[in-house]
């Protein structure tokens, strides 16, 4: 499973890079606001900076959603560095500018998935992810886990080659799932990543393993 980190945090990318664990980045609109990036050239100048830090895909998205403009904004994205995946998001002009994009070699990862009848249209247009969106399925009562296994059962019935993302991870125990159910990716905050790392015993033991060797080495003295 690829472990991608959706921000664009660029210390929290440094810190998930450092851990030795990183395949990639997702971001959107949003995200970049959150961190005060606004302006097409900044937004630009941003992409590069993490295209900058990591070894793995970076998946930049579009704002519009025309046709034309869709394909102008991606192939502009496209252009910045080839780790670039364009994101677009899930509605018919987004579906036909992912059969263009696919005819022309760049890469692409369909966003904003909440049926397995999206990410099919998706795969059949040639995206190379798609996105479903796991935590805003939770949030609405519905199960998003289910919505992993189903499109997991029809990219094996087809041998569809697109890649099944794992987007809106709220923490650990959605990674872990997603992983069960055979998702190729996911992507979440730094925190989901990092909370694998904790489980109550491995501290405790830890903490026993130091104490014993304190005495050890105390008594040797």
């Amino acid at each position: 499973m690829k472990f991608f980190i959706d921000t664009a945090n660029l210390e929290q990318i440094k810190e998930a890079q450092d851990l030795g664990v990183l395949d990639g980045v997702t971001t959107n609109p949003s995200l970049m606001a959150k961190e005060g990036i606004s302006g097409d050239q900044n937004v630009i100048d941003h992409y590069k900076a993490i295209c900058a830090i990591v070894d793995g895909d970076v998946s930049a998205e579009v704002i519009s959603t025309d046709f034309e403009n869709i394909i102008k904004e991606g192939e502009a994205l496209a252009k910045l560095d080839p780790k670039i995946v364009v994101k677009v998001p899930m509605i018919k002009d987004g579906v036909k500018a992912i059969k263009y994009f696919s005819s022309k070699g760049i890469r692409t990862n369909c966003t904003l998935i909440f049926s397995s009848g999206q990410a099919l249209l998706a795969a059949k247009a040639g995206a190379t992810y798609v996105s479903p969106f796991l935590g805003r399925l939770d949030d609405i009562g519905t199960d998003g886990l289910q919505l992993i296994e189903d499109i997991r059962l029809i990219f094996d019935n087809y041998g569809y080659a697109t890649e099944i993302l794992a987007a809106s991870i709220r923490g650990p125990l959605h990674i872990i799932n997603c992983a069960k159910l055979g998702a190729d990716v996911m992507t979440g905050p730094l925190s989901a990543i990092l909370g694998l790392l904790k489980h109550p015993l491995t501290d405790s033991g830890l903490a026993t393993f130091l104490a014993d060797h304190k005495k050890a080495a105390e008594a040797k003295a």
